[in-house]
């Protein structure tokens, strides 16, 4: 081998050392350069088509990070406003249900006429919803999720998720309606009748039609008998004790008479 091609070969050693360096240090690898996959183009179509195949795949951060990139670098873009929702949905799908219903919230707000409202509103139900909590908790998302859908099926009762509304209405008025039914039957195990009472009338009142009319009607019937029961009772007792008390009053009125009666007595003899 001659200096001229050993020099060459020395200097190629060098150069592959050094990039090799820089992929080390950069975090990549030949199979990262030479095996990647064709990015999509950087356009919104491009960005759009590569967002929705992540989230059919259920790579849904992946997916909103597309959606993101597509509304910050084309913020005009017909496709941005979709990406907005598209965003939404994946954070709803990814199971991130605060973040999601603040986002379809935001959606709102910036697209107040946009024909996709009525969706968000329907979504941001459902978001409270998988985060209600068992009947004997605190039930703050189980109303949300009521609000929304009330508010949906009031605004736009033309809409194709008004009915898909109505159905989840029914549902968490179920819930809402197990809920009193629940504090009423405690009450009525502490032998608190008046507040049964008030929870069990409550629901015939507020939920009826929810699956709980005819449990509902034996409970007040139940409760109604048990306050009546109370009043006699407390009847009886009153009675008795106005009459231990008239009793008492003329044991006290004799016991004065034979005291008054006796004084007579001696002050005769004297």
């Amino acid at each position: 081998m001659d200096l001229k091609t050993s020099v060459k070969i020395k200097r190629l050693t060098i150069a592959m050392a050094v990039l090799l360096t820089l992929f080390i240090v950069s975090g990549c690898s030949f199979l990262d350069i030479f095996m990647k996959k064709d990015l999509p183009k950087a356009s919104p179509e491009g960005l759009y088509a590569r967002a929705s195949e992540e989230y059919k795949q259920g790579s849904y951060k992946k997916a909103q990070e597309y959606f993101l990139r597509l509304k910050e670098e084309y913020p005009l873009h017909d496709l941005a406003v979709l990406a907005e929702i598209g965003a939404a949905d994946s954070l709803f799908s990814d199971k991130e249900y605060a973040q999601a219903a603040d986002a379809y919230s935001d959606f709102i707000s910036l697209h107040p006429l946009n024909e996709n409202v009525p969706y968000a509103i329907y979504q941001i139900g459902m978001c409270h919803y998988h985060q209600m909590e068992a009947v004997d908790r605190d039930q703050t998302e189980t109303v949300k999720a009521r609000n929304e859908w009330e508010k949906l099926v009031e605004r736009y009762p033309e809409s194709k998720f008004a009915p898909m509304a109505e159905k989840m209405l029914r549902e968490v008025k179920q819930r809402l309606a197990e809920r009193e039914f629940y504090i009423g039957e405690f009450y009525f195990k502490q032998k608190k009748y008046q507040a049964a009472l008030g929870r069990f009338e409550k629901i015939a009142k507020e939920y009826p039609n929810v699956g709980l009319d005819y449990k509902v009607e034996y409970s007040i019937n139940e409760t109604k008998a048990k306050i009546a029961e109370e009043e006699k009772e407390k009847l009886k007792e009153e009675a008795e004790k106005k009459k231990k008390e008239e009793q008492d009053l003329k044991k006290e009125q004799e016991k004065k008479r034979k005291e008054e009666e006796k004084k007579k007595k001696k002050t005769s003899k004297q």
